[in-house]
């Protein structure tokens, strides 16, 4: 189930960075490319509560990940925080 982040939240060192991208890889090549440039510019700028957003994000599946990236879609209430709100605007970016 998604959470919002605790108070413990921090950002990911090396090892764990590197599982993230592991897990970010997706079915849907769209989904690959995206992910993977935002790695590229952002993984080193993101603050503790912007990684917790990204990993709830990523348990979406592959189809509404991308809808709500290509702004096709927008988050649902149960899941709209300011948190994931801005990483899925540096998704829209990347």
């Amino acid at each position: 189930m998604l959470q919002d982040a605790s108070p413990e939240a921090r950002v990911p060192d090396a090892a764990e960075l590197r599982r993230m991208r592991w897990r970010a890889r997706r079915g849907l090549l769209e989904n690959d490319l995206i992910l993977g440039r935002f790695f590229e510019h952002h993984a080193q700028s993101l603050s503790a509560q912007d990684w917790h957003a990204l990993q709830s994000l990523l348990e979406l599946d592959d189809n509404t990940l991308l809808e709500l990236v290509l702004g096709q879609a927008a988050l649902p209430p149960d899941l709209c925080n300011a948190d994931r709100i801005r990483v899925l605007r540096l998704l829209r970016t990347a």
